[in-house]
């Protein structure tokens, strides 16, 4: 049996890497880290072109009907490229109105065009991206609410491209009941499982980057890149994402919770032990904001957290 990407699956993701290779990301999210937000929605309307967010909307509300592989790869590339915004969160809404049909006919076809942005939180302390998000969501045991009023006050954040903001109270009711329930469940599983493709990605861009500047750093003459414990550490952060990438695509085949647990916590620890290494093998330079590293740099760690903690996510597995 092969489980491999199918040739128009592997299109589609060379398509998304040089689409945002060539935006000059770098740029994007530092601007949107200061609260200018225009260079990344523009980046979200061509990302929207593409059908990237169209993935995750069904195909009654102008959606390519659900496909979590394409999602996936989709996403390993939004972290690959550092892409800001409430990219998971909007996919999530997507997921929650997909099972909440009378709530979602005003907002999925924006969704799948990419004209609108999302934001959520599902028993949440902090929403993301609120200041810039259409509109945010807000489940609060079995309600759902579109906040209405702005946002709270803007929240400490690891990531300064993760603007985090204090969920505002009250807002318009959108449905209540056990359905409400059911549907964030499955919302917060697929935000998990997307969180965890961006965290692979973010990973990736990280050893990259890292093998690129070792094999340019000289020290006694030659490369630091052929030191054997440079070597090591190196190959430990490709065995960390390689071991999480079929973890990752075998979640999006069964979108079973204990897959998709597994799939977070096996990403998300990978990906930050690449940003470690990152860190250790640029020396000094590594610890600068003028360097584009530092942006990858400090995704891996809030990543890993988003959406379903280490330890959260390990019970989760041991629970069956």
């Amino acid at each position: 049996m092969r489980f491999l990407l199918d040739a128009e699956q592997a299109e589609f993701g060379r398509t998304l890497d040089q689409l945002l290779g060539a935006a000059d990301t770098p740029d994007v999210i530092r601007a949107w880290s200061s609260g200018d937000h225009g260079p990344g929605r523009a980046l979200w309307s061509r990302l929207g072109a593409t059908g990237v967010f169209a993935l995750g909307v069904p195909e009654a509300f102008d959606g390519a009907g659900f496909l979590p592989v394409e999602l996936a790869l989709s996403y390993v590339e939004l972290g690959r490229h550092g892409v800001p915004g409430p990219v998971v969160e909007t996919a999530a809404v997507a997921r929650l109105l997909g099972c909440l049909p009378d709530a979602a006919k005003e907002w999925l076809p924006q969704i799948a065009s990419g004209d609108a942005a999302f934001s959520l939180g599902v028993d949440s302390s902090y929403v993301l991206d609120a200041d810039s998000a259409d509109a945010v969501f807000v489940v609060s045991g079995d309600e759902l609410r579109l906040a209405s009023g702005g946002h709270g006050p803007l929240l400490p954040s690891a990531d300064p491209a993760r603007r985090l903001y204090a969920p505002v109270e009250g807002g318009t009711l959108l449905a209540r009941g056990p359905d409400v329930r059911d549907a964030a469940a499955r919302a917060v599983d697929l935000a998990s499982f997307l969180t965890a493709a961006q965290s692979l990605g973010v990973g990736l861009s990280l050893l990259h980057r890292t093998v690129e500047y070792v094999t340019q750093r000289t020290q006694f003459g030659v490369p630091i890149g052929s030191f054997q414990a440079v070597k090591h550490r190196l190959a430990d952060a490709l065995t960390g994402l390689e071991f999480a990438r079929p973890l990752v695509f075998g979640a999006a085949l069964s979108l079973a919770p204990g897959d998709i647990a597994a799939a977070k916590v096996a990403a998300g620890e990978a990906s930050y032990a690449a940003a470690r290494a990152a860190l250790q093998l640029h020396g000094a330079i590594g610890y600068t904001q003028e360097l584009d590293l530092s942006l990858w740099l400090r995704k891996a760690r809030p990543l890993r957290d988003a959406w379903g903690t280490p330890a959260a996510c390990r019970a989760r597995v041991l629970a069956g």
